[in-house]
């Protein structure tokens, strides 16, 4: 009798379990609403913001090879050492131009049509004379006696609107113009390269990659082409009435 005594005294008052049922059925009528606003903010959301997009990136190169009539009196290493007239050769409307120091300019390029988009890139300019083949660009050989090497430094766009600037771009210009001599026969040489590397905003993130890269191409091609006829043509021009006005010097 003692253990049942002693069994039943690990029975709860009839009050206590009444109360303790009281409580249990207070916590099932009355569940706890606030759950439901647990997943109204997805936790997956700033992944998206935060996504990484690979750049676009197009080059185009191009290359030059003329004659080139010297004279004793007026070779191209000395026309190029005056940057100042190489640079005015090369780039003659002075308003869109400004000398910055002693090797760079500030240049207001003509309108870039890209897709619907018309761009006005505005960049720094850098001419540079090496000789006895020291840092020469790749591609020059080191027995060529000055290069002038040409280099963006800055750039910048100008005319876009806020929602329809690119997250991501570059613009880079590199090239390199000397005289090569061999026997009594002397050639210009010049090479230039020029990339683009973007990344498009939302708005125009749907734009075909066919077509992204038929634009892009297109436009690097304009821009080389037109460096290209500038050195061929106005740049051996100026040169000429270099040589002519060294030829007066000496009468």
């Amino acid at each position: 009798m003692s253990e049942v005594a002693g069994g039943s005294s690990f029975i709860p008052p009839y009050h206590q379990f009444c109360s303790g049922r009281r409580k249990w059925k207070d916590q099932v009528v009355k569940p706890n609403r606030q759950w439901r606003h647990v997943v109204i903010q997805p936790k997956w959301q700033p992944l998206i913001k935060n996504q990484m997009v690979k750049p676009s990136t197009y080059t185009s190169r191009i290359f030059t090879d003329l004659p080139l009539y010297e004279s004793p009196g007026a070779l191209f290493d000395e026309y190029l050492e005056d940057k100042p007239r190489v640079f005015k050769a090369i780039f003659p409307d002075k308003r869109r131009s400004q000398r910055i120091n002693e090797e760079e300019w500030k240049i207001q390029m003509l309108p870039i049509q890209f897709l619907f988009l018309t761009v006005w890139p505005v960049i720094d300019m850098r001419l540079r004379c090496k000789t006895g083949g020291k840092d020469y660009p790749s591609g020059v050989p080191h027995n060529v006696t000055k290069v002038l090497e040409l280099d963006i430094v800055r750039w910048e766009l100008q005319g876009l609107d806020d929602l329809l600037k690119p997250s991501h771009f570059s613009l880079g210009v590199k090239g390199a113009l000397y005289p090569e001599r061999q026997a009594m026969r002397s050639r210009l040489k010049g090479q230039l390269e020029m990339s683009i590397s973007f990344v498009l905003p939302p708005v125009l993130a749907l734009v075909p990659e066919d077509g992204l890269r038929s634009v892009a191409e297109s436009v690097l091609k304009t821009l080389v082409e037109n460096m290209k006829h500038k050195v061929n043509g106005s740049l051996l021009a100026d040169y000429n009435e270099f040589r002519k006005q060294k030829a007066k010097n000496l009468v």
